[in-house]
């Protein structure tokens, strides 16, 4: 049985990140503070410091609860599904999706990429996040391959594939949409991934 301690900090952490989270959106990484995360919530900086120590390690830890939010509710849906061709509709609309892509709020996962490059944890927990996701795309592609949907030579070449279009969705969103509705540049990107699985160019 978890000591009340121990209930008292799986109850307030997930609290606080979410808090955390929610200031990001507003303000970015760099303009949020302790104290402004604190009058978020309604709570004093001390109780924060309790949990975390400091700003790294609450960083570090929303990193670790995105990374989470990628892993769970998505996929659960997707792995109900039995037949092999209906799976890669389903894997293909999913992860070139408006859903998938806003997961987590842009802002702050762009603002996680730029904290990446000066900082090695969360470097490490990025790498770690786009690796399984690789992955697990990888070991699809190899189920339907076996069952001859897709013709892939290099199915984690093409998994690399695969996940950089998909961070490029967001990119294309940003800077390059003029205006038309995310799912139209999604679309004619997935059609292109169908394409090039079938033709076995990877």
């Amino acid at each position: 049985m978890k000591s009340r301690k121990n209930l008292n900090a799986a109850m307030r952490k997930p609290e606080i990140l979410e808090g955390y989270y929610n200031v990001l959106i507003r303000e970015g990484l760099e303009n949020t503070s302790i104290s402004k995360i604190a009058k978020e919530l309604g709570i004093h900086t001390s109780l924060i410091f309790h949990y975390f120590q400091n700003k790294e390690n609450l960083t570090f830890e929303l990193v670790q609860l995105m990374i989470e939010k990628f892993k769970s509710a998505h996929l659960l849906v997707f792995e109900d599904i039995e037949d092999p061709n209906e799976r890669y509709a389903a894997l293909l609309d999913l992860i070139f999706s408006l859903q998938w892509s806003r997961t987590v709020d842009p802002g702050v996962h762009f603002g996680f990429y730029y904290q990446s490059f000066r900082d090695q944890r969360t470097l490490e927990h990025l790498q770690g996040m786009f690796a399984w996701l690789r992955d697990y795309i990888e070991e699809q592609l190899v189920i339907f391959n076996d069952h001859g949907i897709i013709t892939v030579q290099e199915p984690r070449k093409a998994a690399d594939y695969i996940v950089t279009l998909m961070e490029g969705m967001e990119f294309h969103s940003q800077f390059l949409r003029d205006g038309k509705p995310f799912e139209d540049f999604s679309e004619s990107v997935k059609t292109s991934v169908r394409a090039l699985l079938a033709s076995g160019v990877l």
